[in-house]
């Protein structure tokens, strides 16, 4: 079945580069307008520009995700140029404790600092901007809320020593994933009676400047679990965690 989202507004959060990038362009080849935010202006331009010249309908705003004025400066450019939101994926986020991504755990070690501003710009800032477009998202016929969390989120995986991510003890990153998991089946209940559906997705292990050297997924494969979330039909799940269709335990 060919998708359609023509009509169709999307902001992705971080949107310039990497796995943003690439939802925002799978999002905006289905048909749908999509909006890049970046904390980099100019960054931004050149991400939306080069969308455009594939044919995407593409704008993008300045959008620094632990900044409480462009959180306001969004809101108001969906609400004066659009009057809704239909797509929110909040992808942008830090990892701030290792370079590339390997067996490590300094859980007795890592910094109140490190903590802190991991969870502002994965945690906190998310769900600020969240609650403050969630109006918007009210007034689109079928809103989808799309957290980009990651299997290391996952307290599951993180006690099964079989699992792959076993030995990657990020505390912070991690346990700002696990508490956007939480997030997500909060509003998701919240929001049971809606049209709106919540979802996590793990995008995979991607070759990006978060995935580090070692990744071994291909950015157009990294993309593809928030557009899957992000396009779901009336009868598709709401409060679960998802890489591809593969449901993943909290």
């Amino acid at each position: 079945m060919t998708i359609n989202m023509d009509g169709k507004v999307a902001l992705v959060t971080g949107g310039n580069r990497g796995i943003g990038l690439e939802t925002a362009r799978q999002l905006g080849n289905l048909g749908a307008t999509v909006v890049i935010g970046s904390r980099d202006l100019e960054k931004g331009k050149v991400a939306a520009n080069t969308l455009r010249s594939e044919g995407i309908q593409a704008e993008n705003i300045k959008l620094d995700v632990n900044l409480a004025e462009d959180h306001q400066a969004a809101y108001n450019f969906f609400e004066q140029r659009y009057g809704k939101l239909d797509i929110l994926i909040n992808n942008a986020g830090i990892q701030i404790e290792i370079e590339d991504l390997a067996p490590i755990n300094e859980t007795s070690t890592v910094s109140p600092a490190i903590m802190r501003e991991t969870f502002d710009a994965n945690f906190f800032s998310m769900i600020e901007l969240t609650q403050l477009l969630l109006p918007l998202i009210r007034k689109a016929p079928a809103g989808r809320i799309v957290n980009v969390s990651s299997a290391l989120g996952s307290n599951t995986l993180h006690s099964d020593p079989a699992a792959p991510s076993y030995d990657v003890k990020l505390l912070a990153y991690n346990a700002s994933k696990a508490a956007m998991n939480t997030f997500t089946t909060h509003l998701a209940h919240e929001l049971k009676d809606t049209p709106i559906k919540v979802n996590s997705a793990h995008p995979g292990w991607v070759k990006t400047p978060l995935g580090g050297k070692y990744a071994d997924m291909d950015l157009e494969d990294g993309g593809k679990t928030s557009v899957i979330l992000a396009t779901l039909p009336s009868d598709g799940p709401t409060g679960k965690f998802f890489h591809m269709d593969t449901e993943l335990p909290w």
